[in-house]
């Protein structure tokens, strides 16, 4: 085995995550209001607490919702993801609802619908997107790994397949590489599940049932050693949990929802926002640059950062970085702006964001996930040519 160069550590949650209910709410809400009128103006954000859920935010949209309506919508959310039994101290069927949404600004909307004329961004800021070609879906091993064991993990609780599972959870992995950037071994990795009362004395058996349907599932034949140090639920049982154990947010899991720390954040959250938002729209076109760049062969790892000012269409800066993997004597900057349109209107109109369905990406992940529109690597063919003339 080649020697440990340097150890990076990702980290992901389950959809039953306190701050990933938050999200999924706030996108399930923007869903329904895109629905009607894909034109829509939707900030939308969600705070859950001990059987309480408040919506607050920003709304401009031909979709007529009522309060019953936005209601329906928390409730069906938040019993889909699970939580729908009192015991759990947060059930969709009983829980309190308030709804605190309201107009938009028209201060900012001035700025935004131009009629005619190109939209600007929804708001200033800066915007990273990344690739690398250490995984299939050409995203950091780490995250790649944690969103897997935590996807499945619910996977496992919703077949009933592990029965006694409850939606709060979490995954990190540690994984170690050689000093080449090859992915040798996992140093650590750590699962902490909620569950219902029946194991709170046998937390052999929920060790067990982690390791045989989880990880052999999951992590790769091999990359545990028996140096790899395995925690899984650590402090012991874990029967309280979600919005009970923990208030949650919209926009709090904004590293765990990107590239779990292995690039750069503009500081952005995404759920919630529809797709003049800049924070959001940016951000996928900017993975959706850096993916095709790494597919096409003209860098090994590449990110991206894109910035706006409110109200102006084009981005204020572009920059590229490949950490010394790209194609030598190649413009990065100009082939960006030659093959990518970077304005509001340019980025929805290539990646069809007001045909996307946004819950799935609050559920599952952003980025690495197929289908998603900005997962597509349509434009390596014709970045190919940059390295073969």
């Amino acid at each position: 085995m080649s020697e440990v160069y340097r150890t990076f550590t990702s980290e992901s949650v389950t959809q039953g995550h306190p701050d990933k209910v938050a999200d999924i709410i706030s996108d399930a809400i923007l869903d329904a209001y895109m629905a009607g009128d894909k034109n829509s103006h939707v900030a939308c954000e969600t705070c859950v607490t001990t059987d309480f859920c408040m919506v607050f935010g920003e709304i401009t949209s031909n979709t007529d919702l009522s309060e019953d309506d936005i209601e329906k919508i928390i409730r069906d959310t938040i019993i889909e993801i699970g939580y729908d039994k009192p015991e759990l101290e947060f059930d969709g069927n009983t829980c309190k609802v308030s709804n605190r949404l309201h107009a938009q600004s028209q201060d900012i909307n001035q700025g935004v619908d131009r009629g005619d004329d190109e939209s600007g961004a929804g708001d200033q800021g800066m915007m990273f997107g990344f690739a690398t070609n250490e995984t299939e879906s050409l995203m950091p091993y780490p995250i790649d790994l944690a969103r897997k064991l935590t996807n499945k993990l619910t996977e496992l609780r919703e077949s009933g397949e592990i029965p006694y599972l409850r939606p709060d959870g979490k995954a990190q992995v540690s994984v170690n590489y050689d000093k080449d950037g090859n992915v040798v071994s996992l140093d650590a990795v750590v699962l902490s599940t909620q569950h219902d009362e029946t194991v709170s004395d046998d937390q052999e058996k929920l060790k067990e049932d982690i390791r045989e349907k989880l990880f052999k599932a999951v992590i790769p034949e091999g990359l545990m050693t028996e140096d790899t140090k395995e925690h899984i639920n650590p402090t012991g049982k874990f029967e309280i949990g979600g919005p009970h154990g923990d208030a949650g947010l919209t926009g709090r899991k904004i590293i765990v929802d990107t590239y779990g720390g292995y690039a750069r954040h503009g500081g952005g959250a995404f759920s919630g926002k529809d797709c003049t938002k800049v924070d959001r729209s940016a951000c996928y076109m900017a993975r959706y640059i850096a993916k095709n760049i790494v597919a096409s062969g003209l860098a090994e790892k590449c990110e991206i950062q894109l910035s706006y000012a409110i109200g102006v269409a084009e981005p204020t800066s572009v920059m590229v970085d490949t950490f010394g993997t790209g194609a030598e004597g190649l413009d990065f900057d100009k082939i960006v702006r030659e093959n990518f349109k970077l304005t509001p209107d340019g980025i929805i109109e290539t990646l069809g964001l007001r045909d996307t369905t946004y819950k799935q990406t609050a559920k599952y992940g952003h980025f690495g996930i197929e289908g998603l529109p900005w997962e597509r690597t349509d434009k390596a063919e014709d970045l190919k040519k940059y390295i073969e003339n």
